[in-house]
């Protein structure tokens, strides 16, 4: 049903107040920056191209790094970290998240992860305090960027937006509230969607999000969409029918270079999300692969509405399979990834049963990596490119590379990650905001986490 524009604005402000109180990890957790911070006799992985770059000294100076060096000669008041024998790298991006509380970002830092994009369903506290304590560093946790959901009806929970003059209104609504982004679902009218997009452009809110069943990918893509959501978005809207049976067979490689060359000409980044979909993909019929998600010792700093969340899903009751798609997704993103099309990981965390905040995103760039994609590229999906994506859209700051005058999201690891992904996994400590936390004290922030979560619960540890 339609409404006007002031049922719109009054409907999207009951939307974006709904939601618990988002209490977790408190300002006062953070410590305060020095005024620099040197790391000294790092390998550095730039990552502005494949490399790295021996024994380096990096200064960071108010959230930003200032110089980078053989020989740096330390400021006055600096905090200096022996890097002796270890790799710094960027900071890890997740390109579509939907934590919305302080508690779920604690955990992605503690991952290494610096950035994620919100990609809808966060409450009115998170968007208005939350985001912005974060990203001054006032709290522990990654950089937030926002994209706010709608759809045309309100079969998945989204704002609705069912005409042109409603497009029009939540353009300027998600200006308003300083959303970096206006992410589309799929039950979208193709009247709706066209006064979106050029509304859009014109107030510069970027579009994001998935294929619109009435609209299909590419012209979404030939219209100004800047990011697809998902990898699999494709199989519902350009090479599928909307109707596609799960279990039906994948497309046939064939299909696969003309995608390729309408994705390039539009410029737009696509969502590399193999490992979700693969998870997705190994439930099905399987509850004992969910019981056994529940086994890990992410399950420790899970929030307890996702646990709820997770067991009421309902994917190890489906049956059919979606084996056959997956495999094709690994080949349709090696093809893009050949061609130049630019790709950012993203997880669904913790949306999805079994895609926990943080080590999902090591566990895409893995499926990457063995879907034919080189360390390097993998990892570019978390770093380079997300940097370049918002540069490009949003005009951010610089970021995903170890450059001067970038964001000082910074990575510090015991092993090379262009010779073996994994080297993820060994974290000696994390930087986000110019503020450096240790191994010790990332762990502290876990341990934190687990602690609320089992005074929540009444659980003995």
């Amino acid at each position: 049903m339609n409404i006007d524009t002031t049922k719109l604005f009054a409907a999207a402000a009951i939307l974006l107040a709904a939601g618990l109180v988002c209490g977790g990890v408190r300002a006062a957790e953070t410590p305060p920056a020095p005024p620099a911070t040197l790391f000294r006799h790092v390998t550095v992985v730039p990552m502005d191209r494949e490399r790295t770059v021996p024994d380096q000294s990096v200064l960071v100076v108010d959230g930003k790094i200032a110089a980078i060096g053989a020989h740096l000669p330390a400021p006055n008041a600096v905090r200096e970290i022996d890097g002796r024998g270890g790799y710094l790298v960027p900071g890890l991006a997740d390109m579509h998240v939907h934590s919305s509380n302080s508690r779920d970002l604690a955990v992605f830092l503690a991952n290494g992860v610096t950035t994620v994009l919100n990609m809808g369903g966060a409450s009115a506290e998170f968007v208005d305090q939350v985001a912005p304590a974060v990203n001054s560093g006032k709290r522990p946790g990654p950089h937030v960027y926002l994209a706010l959901r709608i759809d045309g009806t309100p079969e998945y929970g989204q704002l609705v937006v069912a005409s042109p003059a409603e497009a029009v209104a939540v353009v300027a609504l998600a200006k308003s509230n300083r959303y970096d982004f206006i992410k589309v679902y799929n039950n979208l009218a193709p009247d709706v969607f066209a006064v979106l997009a050029q509304e859009a452009s014109r107030q510069g809110v970027p579009l994001v999000g998935h294929g619109v069943t009435r609209v299909g990918v590419e012209r979404q893509l030939a219209a100004g969409q800047v990011m697809v959501a998902h990898l699999e978005e494709y199989l519902y809207t350009a090479f599928f029918p909307p109707d596609a049976k799960v279990g039906a067979a994948a497309p046939p490689d064939s299909a696969i270079p003309a995608a390729v060359a309408f994705t390039k000409r539009s410029g737009a980044y696509i969502t590399a999300d193999l490992f979700t979909y693969a998870t997705i993909a190994e439930q099905f019929g399987r509850p004992d692969v969910v019981e056994a998600y529940m086994r890990r010792p992410d399950w420790a700093w899970l929030d307890p509405e996702m646990r709820i969340a997770w067991r009421g899903a309902g994917y190890d009751k489906r049956t059919g399979s979606l084996s056959n798609r997956a495999a094709f997704l690994g080949r349709f993103a090696r093809a893009l990834s050949d061609a130049g099309v630019p790709l950012i990981a993203g997880t669904d965390a913790p949306a999805i049963p079994g895609s926990y905040p943080g080590a999902s995103l090591r566990a895409d760039l893995y499926a990457l990596h063995a879907a034919g994609l080189s360390n390097f590229a993998a990892l570019s999906t978390a770093t380079r490119t997300p940097g370049e994506m918002m540069a490009r859209t949003r005009q951010e700051p610089c970021f995903g590379v170890i450059a001067v005058g970038c964001r000082a999201d910074l990575l510090l690891l015991r092993d090379n990650p262009l010779t073996d992904l994994r080297a993820l996994e060994a974290r000696d400590g994390v930087m986000a905001a110019g503020v450096w936390r240790d191994r010790q004290e990332t762990d502290a922030l876990l341990d934190k986490v687990a602690n609320t979560y089992r005074s929540i619960l009444s659980e003995r540890p």
